[in-house]
């Protein structure tokens, strides 16, 4: 080979690779949405960003399709081959911990900087359209205990599956997994063809993953359309840079603990999620990457049997991204609105979040969803969430990075602790 075709060939597998097309993309979309949005009228704007956000809804779509069938084929196979309850529960308490710890921390991040900083303090309220909140303060109000845990118990497991409810199929997968393991050689036939079907499924992630730039051109475009990046940064300079500072923070915590945890196999980890923290970033959705995830954490070296163990659990009870900016936007709109929050209070807060953002994973919207429900509790008004709403899909785009760095971690130190 010549000097020349080899330099065509770098450039062509340059091109190929999925995170560099991704990141044309998400360049790429920016451009024509503020093009669109500096010289089309605001309705035309409104309809060009429509019609763009079909390409990420698409996407999107995709990747749901194959999201059920991925967790429960995989979850079911995982447990079948840990061979016991005693392996479940103890992965499970290790995963648990882990969650947990990381929620606690994660919302004390978001605590410790909206106290320092104090970007609700001062804030004009008077421009603020609350009509824009309706939508999530309607949500709230079927936000209940009860409400809470029939969203995690599946009345149907085909209900669960069509709506991809992440947790219900996990406790389906669970006792099915825990079922099939009991009776030993007789389901082995059942256990194998869902592994095959598993790995079918897999291959379509790789299909559906050649769409992703096209989704993310697709979701970028359809906001710069319609958003003016520079009078959003300008109004909400001091809540937006407060919260960089936030998920800056949680970002060096997680990857001080992946080091401790994963020594140099830590740089390879973030190599292999590269390609799913840009996509969750520019789609605005962790779920969106749950399947090119999977894949990914296997490729690195984690057995299957963990990853689909622990990955559905992560996606219900581990948002790092999410639970930091829960706190950090409920006492924002405190902040804002005059309301004092004594430490006391504010720590009762972090408790009742610790516990009601866990398991609403498909809730649309969720954090947002929960912040309301919360400020509610604490005499908070729940129309504050207008206040958020205009910069709400920029913050979210670091959330969901955020989460999948979190998953990402938490599977691989339970592997390491796992020996697996």
């Amino acid at each position: 080979m010549t000097s020349t075709e080899s330099k065509i060939e770098t450039k062509k597998s340059f091109f190929s690779n999925l995170t560099v097309q991704i990141l044309i993309a998400m360049i790429l979309g920016a451009i024509l949405g503020i093009f669109i949005h500096n010289n089309y009228s605001e309705e035309a704007a409104k309809e060009f960003s429509g019609y763009i956000k079909m390409l990420a809804t698409v996407f999107i779509r995709l990747v749901q399709m194959i999201i059920s069938p991925l967790v429960f084929t995989t979850l079911v196979v995982g447990i079948a081959k840990l061979g016991d309850i005693k392996s479940v529960g103890r992965i499970g308490g290790k995963a648990m911990a882990w969650f947990f710890t990381a929620s606690f921390i994660s919302l004390l991040i978001g605590m410790f900087w909206v106290n320092i900083l104090h970007p609700g303090t001062g804030l004009q309220l008077s421009n603020i359209d609350v009509s824009t909140a309706t939508e999530v303060t309607e949500k709230t109000q079927s936000f209940s205990a009860q409400n809470f845990i029939e969203h995690i118990i599946p009345k149907s497991i085909v209900e669960a599956m069509a709506n991809n409810e992440i947790l219900q199929i996990v406790i389906f997968s669970i006792f099915f997994g825990l079922a099939a393991a009991s009776l030993g050689d007789f389901t082995k036939p059942v256990i194998n063809a869902l592994d095959k079907t598993s790995h079918i499924v897999l291959k379509m992630v790789n299909y559906v993953m050649k769409f992703a730039p096209i989704g993310v051109f697709g979701a970028i475009a359809g906001v710069f359309a319609i958003r003016d990046l520079n009078e959003l940064l300008l109004t909400y300079a001091k809540f937006f840079g407060s919260f960089l500072v936030g998920i800056s923070t949680l970002w060096l915590f997680l990857l001080m603990i992946g080091f401790v945890f994963l020594g140099h196999k830590m740089k390879t980890l973030l190599k292999h999620i590269v390609s799913p923290l840009i996509i969750a970033f520019g789609t605005t959705s962790s779920e969106a990457v749950f399947p090119k995830l999977t894949e990914e954490l296997e490729r690195f070296g984690v057995k299957d049997k963990i990853v689909s163990f622990m990955l559905p659990l992560g996606y219900s009870f581990n948002l790092d991204g999410s639970m930091m900016y829960m706190t950090f936007a409920s006492i924002f709109i405190a902040q804002a609105y005059g309301v004092h929050l004594d430490m006391p209070t504010q720590l009762t807060m972090l408790f009742v979040l610790m516990l009601t953002s866990k398991g609403i994973a498909g809730v649309p919207r969720a954090s947002l969803v929960v912040v309301a429900a919360t400020c509610g509790m604490f005499k908070i008004p729940i129309e504050g969430i207008a206040l958020i709403l205009p910069i709400d899909h920029f913050c979210d785009m670091f959330r969901s990075a955020t989460n999948v760095l979190g998953n990402a971690l938490a599977t691989s130190v339970v592997g390491k602790w796992e020996k697996e």
